[in-house]
């Protein structure tokens, strides 16, 4: 089926449809990398959006169901070069299209996705539709208008709480969205995991008298979740605290900084962050559109970006708190960043970092 994607510019791509063939709006933002679409098509922090895959050919070893990073899907879109028809890979369970349809999630194929690269790094990441069939430019501007993000921690957070046992650091987790394998990383490490909604109280968190705090990754800006902003800062100074990603952001605005949105975000698994405290640069897995863009009083940056500069992790010597915008849960290297789990665990245990 023929179908187009219309960004809020005005600018048409046109391509075809596959997967669940149903319209859509979203966010539109670009993916690097070469492998992993499957831990993005199930990654909670991409709700709402559009992806687009850099690399031409996607599906090529299918999906399995021992991979997925959440229960479902969701993107809203996967828009791709070429999708594969036939995978072949002796894990494959699934094939791209058959899952998509599953999860009820359309797909693009067909389009110059570098072109639209391009068009994305020059205006920035834009909201957009996927017709599938024609509307006037009244109905795609009402449409695309009526599209907001600003509810989706609400709606990729766990709804009740629950525990992962564990005989070692007891972790509360508040899940904004978080990624099965942040949860693996620390039950690997024998962690007992206390986990509450993004909505949890502090008197919750703390009735349950964990060693440390963790706050985890999630979609959208870290502004609309303020109730979220408030509960940390409550908690700050009662408990060490950790996070990842848009965990990492909530801990700025509850320590006085400043978040702001980047021109096109950071979505990929080859992202160079230099580490302060080993003195190396590590190659990264990334997916957010906010960083921190003014710091704390008395945080210690402990990572930065190599391309652009921006902060990639923070400590708090004094609070025990340390937290990292990128993905070390992501296997990127594919094990440059494991360390920063134990780095977690040394700090919620009272330990200090040579930061």
């Amino acid at each position: 089926m023929k179908a187009q994607l219309i960004l809020e510019n005005g600018m048409i791509f046109e391509g075809k449809a596959f997967g669940y063939l149903k319209e859509t709006i979203g966010e539109v933002v670009f993916n690097t990398g070469m492998t992993g679409y499957q831990e993005i098509l199930t990654d909670p922090s991409y709700y709402g959006q559009m992806v687009v895959m850099t690399y031409p050919l996607i599906g090529n070893y299918g999906i399995n169901l021992e991979d997925m990073e959440s229960s479902k899907s969701h993107v809203r879109a996967l828009i791709v070069r070429e999708k594969s028809d036939y995978p072949n890979n002796f894990r494959c369970e699934l094939t791209l299209d058959g899952y998509l349809k599953s999860q009820k999630v359309i797909g693009l194929e067909g389009i110059d996705t570098r072109a639209l690269t391009r068009v994305l790094r020059d205006h920035g990441t834009m909201r957009a539709i996927i017709a599938v069939r024609e509307l006037t430019p009244s109905q795609i501007k009402l449409k695309i208008d009526a599209f907001n993000n600003q509810m989706a921690v609400s709606e990729v957070t766990t709804k009740e709480s629950y525990v992962i046992e564990g005989n070692k650091t007891h972790i509360a987790v508040i899940d904004c969205g978080i990624k099965s394998n942040i949860l693996r990383s620390f039950e690997a490490r024998g962690c007992k995991l206390s986990v509450f909604p993004a909505s949890a109280k502090p008197e919750e968190i703390l009735a349950v008298n964990p060693d440390g705090i963790f706050l985890s990754n999630g979609p959208a800006d870290p502004k609309d979740v303020q109730d979220t902003v408030a509960t940390v800062k409550t908690l700050i100074g009662k408990k060490p605290i950790t996070a990842i990603c848009l965990g990492h952001q909530l801990l700025c605005l509850a320590l006085g900084g400043n978040t702001a949105k980047l021109k096109f975000g950071h979505h990929g698994c080859n992202h160079p962050v230099k580490d302060f405290i080993t003195n190396r640069v590590y190659i990264t897995s990334q997916n957010h559109n906010y960083y921190v863009e003014t710091l704390p009083e008395g945080a210690v940056v402990t990572h930065t970006n190599m391309n652009d500069r921006t902060v990639e992790g923070m400590y708090f010597k004094d609070l025990n708190i340390y937290s990292v915008q990128f993905h070390p849960e992501a296997c990127p290297g594919p094990t440059d960043t494991a360390h920063i789990f134990d780095e977690f665990i040394t700090v919620m245990q009272g330990g200090k970092l040579n930061a």
